[in-house]
């Protein structure tokens, strides 16, 4: 697996490359371009404070719900999206794949970096909302959002080259995937605080690996704090997801010509 990892990075040009010719080709037709990065998660944090402010009211603290949602709508939009387009990446580019040779994983790690672009716009908007609202952010804790950031992007790699490899066997991976994702989202911290997680189900609930990520995302732009030790579990299940992920990615790998 080290030397796989080796190799994908000597080719981290033709990655970048392929990254932006994503991003040209998602936006060249579309009217709004790069505004759709915070359309999207703008409408939902809308919505769901509407819902959870004036009709089930949910208790946030101090923190005004459309800047607590926020925070977890944004990164959880990064890895859905993120995990749909790696995904899709080997299929959609089946014609390069049985004509041409280059590390496969070069596809999906290229889709996820483009969607970074979008992220990165989503986080702009939320630095507009905290000076909105008025809110401080502790400079310290800034340093601990790119490891945040680094720990949700070795899980969606992992997932997403085990579900890249299995769409490519099987075409219902995708169909499978997007109810996959909505139960995930329900089961994670984003539209509520863990707070109000029942105390006897809190260690199994911690082992879903974006609860310590989107709590972490919280702590250090909301709360000014270090991440808790809620991140360092989510750390090692990110690990260890990766791991098998991209050995299944590379065990099946050979078949990938034939099958496409």
């Amino acid at each position: 697996m080290l030397s796989d990892s080796r190799k994908l990075l000597q080719v981290g040009n033709l990655i970048w490359v392929w990254a932006g010719r994503i991003i040209r080709a998602r936006y060249q037709q579309s009217a709004l371009g790069w505004l759709w990065a915070i359309i999207q998660p703008a409408t939902q944090v809308v919505i769901l404070s509407v819902i959870f402010t004036l009709f089930l009211p949910v208790d946030t603290g101090n923190i005004p719900y459309p800047v607590f949602s926020y925070i977890g709508v944004v990164p959880w939009a990064l890895l859905s999206s993120g995990l749909a387009d790696m995904t899709g990446s080997l299929v959609q580019n089946m014609d390069m794949i049985t004509k041409i040779y280059f590390p496969r994983e070069t596809l999906p790690v290229a889709a996820l970096l483009a969607r970074l672009m979008d992220f990165g716009i989503a986080m702009v908007v939320l630095a507009i909302l905290m000076l909105i609202y008025q809110l401080p952010v502790s400079p310290l804790s800034l340093l601990f959002l790119p490891v945040i950031l680094a720990i949700q992007l070795i899980l969606i790699l992992g997932l997403g080259f085990a579900g890249a490899a299995l769409n490519v066997f099987y075409r219902d991976v995708q169909s499978f995937l997007v109810l996959f994702i909505q139960l995930w989202f329900y089961a994670s911290p984003i539209i509520y605080p863990v707070s109000l997680v029942p105390e006897r189900l809190r260690t199994l609930y911690l082992l879903n690996p974006m609860v310590g990520i989107l709590e972490g995302y919280r702590a250090i732009l909301l709360e000014g704090t270090i991440p808790d030790s809620s991140l360092l579990i989510s750390a090692v299940v990110a690990f260890v997801i990766f791991g098998i992920g991209y050995w299944f990615f590379k065990r099946v790998e050979f078949q990938f010509a034939d099958i496409v």
